[in-house]
């Protein structure tokens, strides 16, 4: 029977420190201690992992800083108790192990950060890395953490949602203007007769979220004016307030047709017509296919949804990560590269 190769974390194991250390030493991501160095390099010669690609403690040269070299990548995410989040986690973690280039991954949650907490997260968490992804607000702070890692090395791609950092490494997502104008179709088109419509974002700061609020308004404004657009209610991405504004929006306008929910918290929206006995008599778009909007479409309560397609969006951003790791800087606003993933719409008759 052949013998195993050694891995990092055998040599970490031997080297009493964590895998991410012995990803950084071996692939000269980020420095650490000179003692703690020459602990990693000492215990991969004792197991014989990988010497021709490290600089052993004789100062031979080292393979490690070559564009071909291995790329360790994180990811920022909004939610972790959130269904389509979680189906994002499971997509990148199998992505990410099965990926040639990719030697070592970390997902994080950002689960009610302020954007202050959440820069500070990211400067922390995303140093030493090759490349980041982010799905995040668009906020100054953050804004400032993406370039002060981009000034590192650490190149950053944004997911789902775009922000407006000058060194962002590129998007990838899908058409929010499109997603907007379509959903709008869909509520004029299937709604059984004019009226008030409402839209629910989760927050302004949203890039995606107001593209889509924006795009929506424009093609009511276009193409069907005997309806109305209402004042644009927030949810926080919380179910309670989206239950809340949903309550609302039925108590003040008896003649609502409609209801956009480009946001989190649909459950609150799904089951609050329900309990109104109004989910056959107004039409609903939401975004995301997850286990509730499934059984709400089924149940006829939602009806389409607009739905980013989650393995193929994975692949897309780890290449293009990759990619961005393997070019290195870049000139603020050349280069840049938005990938866009055609939607899924779904609906009752194509589940």
């Amino acid at each position: 029977m052949s013998k195993l190769l050694p891995t990092m974390a055998d040599v970490a194991r031997e080297a009493g420190v964590s895998k991410v250390t012995v990803d950084r030493v071996l692939n000269k991501r980020a420095p650490v201690k000179p003692a703690t160095e020459q602990k990693v390099l000492e215990a991969a010669q004792r197991l014989q992992f990988a010497l021709a690609k490290i600089q052993d403690v004789r100062g031979e040269p080292s393979t490690a800083a070559e564009p071909g070299r291995s790329k360790s990548i994180a990811f920022f995410l909004l939610r972790g108790d959130d269904d389509f989040y979680r189906a994002l986690e499971r997509s990148m973690n199998r992505q990410a192990d099965a990926h040639s280039q990719v030697s070592h991954h970390e997902i994080h949650f950002m689960d009610g950060l302020t954007p202050e907490e959440c820069a500070e997260l990211i400067l922390k968490q995303g140093a030493g890395h090759d490349a980041i992804a982010l799905a995040t607000v668009d906020h100054p702070r953050i804004n400032q953490a993406v370039d002060q890692l981009s000034d590192m090395g650490v190149r950053v791609c944004t997911f789902i949602t775009d922000i407006t950092a000058s060194m962002r490494a590129g998007y990838v997502g899908i058409d929010n203007r499109k997603a907007g104008r379509t959903a709008a179709w869909a509520i004029s088109r299937l709604s059984s007769r004019p009226g008030k419509v409402g839209i629910l974002l989760g927050d302004h700061r949203f890039l995606c979220q107001e593209l889509c609020e924006i795009s929506f308004r424009s093609y009511f404004r276009e193409r069907s004016s005997q309806f109305k657009v209402l004042e644009t209610q927030l949810t926080f991405e919380s179910a309670g307030q989206a239950a809340l504004v949903t309550r609302q929006l039925l108590d003040e306008h008896p003649d609502l047709v409609g209801l956009y929910v480009s946001c989190g918290g649909e459950d609150g929206v799904i089951e609050t017509l329900k309990s109104r006995e109004r989910q056959h008599d107004i039409t609903v778009v939401t975004h995301d296919l997850t286990g509730s909007t499934r059984d709400a479409l089924v149940a006829e309560v939602v009806d389409m949804t607009i739905s980013l397609p989650v393995d193929p969006s994975v692949a897309a951003l780890i290449s293009l990560m990759v990619d961005a790791s393997v070019n290195g800087s870049h000139v603020p606003g050349i280069g840049f590269q938005n990938v866009l993933i055609p939607f899924d719409i779904n609906t009752i008759e194509n589940l």
